[in-house]
């Protein structure tokens, strides 16, 4: 709750119910090769209302046999970072080892990888305490080559 910064709270149910879920922007990367709809035979229900941010992007959205519908398919993009949130998955039920939920997921991983710029290490500046403190003869960082080590 503190990562989304809201309560994430939502409507659900477990029972036997079967979902499908519709891709609604087909064109991203995540939905190539999903079924439209993904049909899943039993499941546990999730509905609206989902108090979560709004996503970047929606991809997929579920209905279940009760009418309820879920955003079941959402990315977020935090500073370098890619978040994918998919629904579908239950302890109770075998969702996991459903073709399409394992090609999304797997589409998800290729699409989360990020491609930034190569990472150089930091260079650690040492100061003189005294120095650094008091501000009397600041001249800058010592040099790194310099013998005296401060503890």
């Amino acid at each position: 709750m503190k990562l989304m910064g809201t309560t994430c709270t939502l409507r659900w149910r477990t029972e036997h119910d079967r979902e499908l879920i519709w891709t609604v922007d087909p064109t991203h990367p995540i939905a190539q090769g999903i079924p439209h709809p993904m049909i899943i035979d039993e499941d546990e229900m999730y509905g609206e209302h989902f108090d979560v941010p709004a996503p970047d992007e929606l991809i997929f959205l579920s209905t279940f046999s009760g009418g309820e519908v879920f955003r079941s398919g959402m990315t977020y993009r935090r500073g370098y970072g890619r978040i994918f949130y998919f629904r579908p998955g239950d302890q109770d039920f075998p969702t996991y080892f459903h073709e399409g939920v394992r090609r999304v997921i797997s589409n998800a991983v290729q699409w989360a990888v990020t491609h930034r710029p190569e990472r150089t290490t930091p260079t650690l500046l040492r100061y003189e305490t005294e120095d650094f403190y008091t501000g009397h003869g600041y001249a800058g960082p010592m040099d790194s080559d310099a013998e005296e080590v401060r503890a």
